[in-house]
């Protein structure tokens, strides 16, 4: 039974899945698959089975299985919203739906009127959905050959039509380049007098261009809004349905007026206002205090708040109108409050009402009959008489106010009426120092002494008036009054200190140290700190009003007070410095002598005093001073030579002698002095004496500087043969300094031997290989000869053997230049700033190295970098004058010789600046500035300082002469 249901179930199993293996062999090309064998069919398989189909066999075409699709043809069931398997698809290729609807697009053509040409025909393909096979492709190729054909029979035509549209375009409209032509060749005949007195291009934007404003926004009234409701033709309106008539207020049974004008449905702009201002009057009610009077808010800044609200005359109306009713509330909130009746006259005032300000602060008399500044404000607002009844009529209610006492003083134009005014003032208010002093101010001296003997004994703890009444009693009777001041105020110094201007005044000054003494001891018993600074400033009155002993006892009495030891002598020398700056010399002179006393054997202090006398006090007090210095520092050198010096300026040679004499006993075989009586010796012409002393020095102190002064006296007096014998003599023992290499060399340039000359230079270079001055003169050498190539390897050697050398990289730029190779001067200027990044002289030359139009931007490079050096600076005033800017170019030539006063190329250049641009009075004031500085360095200066020719010239001599070597090249 088994086996026949087995056997009749086997063909329908071959059946589907033959016909599954029919459908997967169609899919994927390969071959049925055959069906498992199962244990349930028959042992005998049926002849059929895994034979190929006979040709023409539809699977099921015998039981009517046909017509119908199964799942393995056509895949699963998938629904539009699914999402596709391609994860990255881009937006609207997400879904199947998409995709669907985007392959039905591309199937359709765009066969629309607006795609249509009568000429072309559509834009797109009519037959681009059919297949491109290769009769297609030989079509396209010979239509592309023709359209290549036809263009290359009209290409020339066609450019020449180009051609001459162009040249015709070019004939009606030519370039700015064209239109200028002419004038750029007149350009040759500009000379460079006028090139330069071209003026420089401003901004020609105008100004909102040049000035670019952020946008104002102004907040727009309510007016405004209210206008154009009414004139435009949409109208906002609310739905009645929505029933807001009112806004509720926190209060029940109190409601605003409806937002809608009655019989429209329109916003009343006018009602929003009322019902903004009655929230406003609820909300201060709120807070105020009904039992009392007094409200919680805080009138001060409430107060301010409304002032800022207060409009000028041309304020809109309306904010004048919130202010007015926001002042309302406050004043009936509160009307005993004074600055609310304040802020409301004033803003009347403001508005141009002034009649209803007046009725207003009246009223707040009467509100706040007790507070000065309503009557005050009342007495401004009325006129003439009627303000100086407000006046009396507050005199009543507050008869102890100063205030309103000085109104009514001020509102009288008789000054027998302010007295009168004043004196019923001090009937009522004695103890007012302010009424006692305007009152003593409009008497005359007699009746104002009287007046402050009664004044002060209302007040005796008014320090003012005790010194006004001591400043107008004659010498016993001040006595007196400062006395009995002291007594009454014992802790006020002022008191003390004008008892010792007044004994310093009377002749009497060896009280002033006890008075000041006295002071400090009485001050410390009465509890009083002593501040050491205020001290310092009554001093510095003392001393700008004239009382010097007084100065210098209030200076000796507190300058130790409250200093630690070892932070003295710094501390006094800030004190000092601090005087001087201040103007009061007279001070700092006490603190050095107080210094002095009690360091006497620091040489640094006295060379302070010493530099303070020489700056700011007579030739005698200096020398006086630097007598006293070398008795206490007898091995100080630089003492004795400025205490020579001072004498030698006086003209007093024998007591400059004299003073060298004492400092040789002092100090013996001290190469200092022993120069310093040799230059003594030759500036005086002395020259025997010069060359003796000269010859003792080497003898007893042989030094290096004593052989080369050797040298320079002879060379400058003309014995070229005597100065060559010590110059062999010296390098014998000091072959290692270069400065004799340099003598010995620039002797023989001036004899013209060049080629011993060389010899010596080089010579020295072997000695001193890092003398850069030496390498320098071997370079000039060498270009004076004219071996530049020579040259220019002698300082690529010397950068080499002194790397980082702004001297040198200078020199080379500068070499380049002078032979007209300013490519490669402008290449090695790059290389030198990268080496020496902080150079100012090279910053300087580079500035003057670029053309004119870029040299402004240079110089703000060069001053990032070397802010405070003097040479940028000084190329920046030199590029100001260049431009003809005399102000800006003083200001930076004031600023470098301020820096650095030593550089003589500073003041050569500002006095021949002030030559051309300057008056007399200026021109002098910066030779006397320079004849004080004493300048020792500079190129330009030394080049003419240290020239043989010039060695007798004063300071004041070599400026001028630098100055007129300097020519305006820059």
């Amino acid at each position: 039974m088994m086996a026949s249901a087995s056997a009749k179930q086997a063909p329908k199993i071959t059946s589907k899945a033959s016909a599954g293996g029919t459908g997967a062999a169609g899919v994927t090309g390969g071959p049925p698959i055959m069906p498992l064998a199962s244990p349930l069919m028959g042992k005998k398989k049926k002849p059929f089975l895994g034979m190929p189909a006979p040709l023409g066999y539809v699977p099921g075409l015998g039981r009517g299985a046909t017509g119908f699709t199964t799942r393995s043809d056509i895949g699963p069931a998938r629904d539009a919203n699914d999402p596709v398997d391609d994860r990255h698809a881009p937006p609207g290729k997400r879904t199947v739906g998409d995709q669907m609807k985007k392959n039905q697009d591309d199937d359709d053509e765009d066969l629309n009127d607006t795609n249509y040409d009568e000429f072309n025909g559509y834009a797109g393909s009519l037959f681009s959905s059919g297949p491109y096979e290769k009769d297609d492709e030989e079509a396209d190729a010979i239509y592309a050959a023709l359209d290549k054909r036809m263009d290359e029979r009209r290409k020339e035509r066609r450019e020449l039509r180009e051609k001459e549209e162009i040249e015709k375009y070019r004939m009606e409209r030519p370039k700015i380049q064209q239109q200028f032509s002419d004038l750029k060749r007149k350009l040759a005949e500009v000379s460079e007098e006028e090139w330069l007195s071209i003026p420089e291009v401003g901004d020609a934007r105008n100004k909102r261009q040049r000035n670019p404003r952020y946008e104002k926004l102004t907040p727009v009234p309510d007016s405004f809004f209210s206008k154009h409701l009414q004139t435009g033709e949409n109208h906002t309106t609310v739905d009645p349905l929505q029933g807001l008539g009112g806004l509720n207020t926190p209060y029940p049974g109190s409601m605003t007026p409806g937002l809608m004008t009655p019989g429209t449905g329109e916003l009343d702009m006018r009602k929003i206002g009322q019902a903004r201002n009655t929230l406003m009057d609820m909300r201060l009610s709120q807070v105020s205090d009904s039992v009392s009077g007094q409200t919680v808010v805080d009138p001060k800044g409430y107060l301010t708040d409304l002032n800022s609200m207060i409009p000028t005359h041309g304020g809109d109306i309306s904010d004048i109108k919130k202010a007015r009713l926001l002042l309302k509330s406050v004043r009936e909130t509160n009307p005993h409050h004074p600055p609310a009746w304040i802020a409301s006259a004033r803003l009347e005032e403001v508005t141009g009402k002034l009649q209803v300000a007046r009725n207003l602060i009246m009223k707040g008399t009467e509100m706040c009959p007790k507070s000065e500044d309503v009557w005050l404000e009342a007495a401004r607002l009325q006129p003439g008489d009627t303000a100086k009844a407000v006046v009396a009529q507050a005199v009543r209610h507050l008869p102890q106010s100063v205030r309103i006492y000085i109104r009514a003083a001020e509102l009288e134009t008789d000054v027998r009426a302010k007295k009168r005014v004043l004196r019923k003032a001090l009937e009522n208010v004695s103890k007012s120092v302010r009424l006692w002093k305007t009152a003593v101010e409009l008497e005359e001296p007699e009746d104002a002494r009287i007046m402050l003997s009664r004044a002060v004994e209302c007040c005796p703890t008014s320090v003012e008036l005790w010194l006004a009444l001591a400043r107008l009693e004659t010498y016993e009777n001040a006595r007196r009054v400062l006395n009995k001041a002291r007594e009454n105020i014992p802790t006020d110094r002022h008191i003390w200190i004008t008892a010792a201007k007044l004994e310093e005044a009377n002749g009497n000054t060896q009280m002033v140290d006890k008075i000041i003494d006295r002071a400090i001891t009485s001050l410390h018993a009465n509890g009083v700190e002593i501040n050491r600074e205020q001290w310092i400033q009554d001093a510095e009155e003392c001393d700008k009003a004239g009382s010097v002993a007084t100065c210098q006892a209030v200076i000796r009495a507190v300058i130790g007070i409250g200093i630690e030891e070892e932070d003295r002598k710094h501390t006094w020398m800030e004190d000092a410095e601090s005087c001087v700056a201040h103007g009061a010399l007279e001070c700092a002179r006490a603190i050095y002598a107080h210094a002095l006393q009690v360091f006497p054997s620091k040489k640094s202090v006295w060379l302070r005093a010493a530099y303070f006398e020489k700056n700011h006090g007579t030739r005698e007090s200096l020398e006086a001073l630097l007598q006293r210095a070398v008795a206490h520092c007898p091995k100080a050198e630089v003492l004795w030579l400025m205490g020579a010096k001072s004498k030698w300026l006086a003209e007093d040679v024998p007591a400059a002698r004299s003073i060298l004499a004492l400092a040789f006993q002092a100090n013996p075989n001290s190469e200092e002095i022993w120069l310093a009586a040799v230059k003594l010796e030759s500036e005086n012409n002395e020259y025997e004496r010069a060359r003796r002393l000269l010859a003792k020095a080497r003898s007893s102190a042989p030094t290096a500087r004593v052989f080369m002064k050797s040298v320079k006296l002879e060379w400058v007096l003309g014995n070229i043969e005597a100065a060559q014998e010590l110059c062999t003599e010296a390098l014998k023992h000091y072959e290692d300094f270069p400065k004799l290499w340099m003598m010995r060399g620039q002797i023989e340039e001036q004899c013209e031997n060049m080629d011993k000359a060389r010899e010596a230079y080089n010579q020295g270079l072997k000695k001193c290989p890092h003398s850069v001055a030496l390498w320098l003169l071997l370079s000039h050498l060498e270009e004076r000869v004219g071996q530049l190539t020579r040259a220019r390897a002698i300082l690529e050697k010397a950068r080499l053997k002194n790397p980082q050398s702004p001297e040198l990289w200078l020199e080379s730029v500068r070499l380049e230049f002078r032979a007209g190779l300013k490519n490669i001067a402008n290449t090695l200027m790059a290389k030198a700033l990268q080496e020496c990044p902080n150079s100012g002289i090279l910053w300087a030359e580079a500035v003057f190295l670029e053309a004119r139009p870029q040299r402004k931007t240079k110089s703000v490079d060069a001053l990032k970098k070397c802010e405070h050096d003097p040479h940028v600076l000084l190329a920046v005033a030199k590029l100001f004058w260049s431009e003809r800017k005399i102000t800006k170019a003083r200001e930076w030539f004031l600023r470098t010789v301020k820096i650095e006063p030593d550089l003589g190329d500073a003041w050569a250049l500002f006095y021949k600046f002030e030559l051309q641009h300057g008056t007399e009075e200026q021109q002098e004031e910066v030779r006397k500035r320079c004849e004080n500085a004493e300048p020792r360095h500079g190129e330009l200066w030394c080049a003419e300082s240290k020239h043989v020719l010039n060695w007798q010239k004063k300071t004041g001599e070599i400026l001028a002469l630098v100055a007129s070597k300097i020519k305006n090249t820059f």
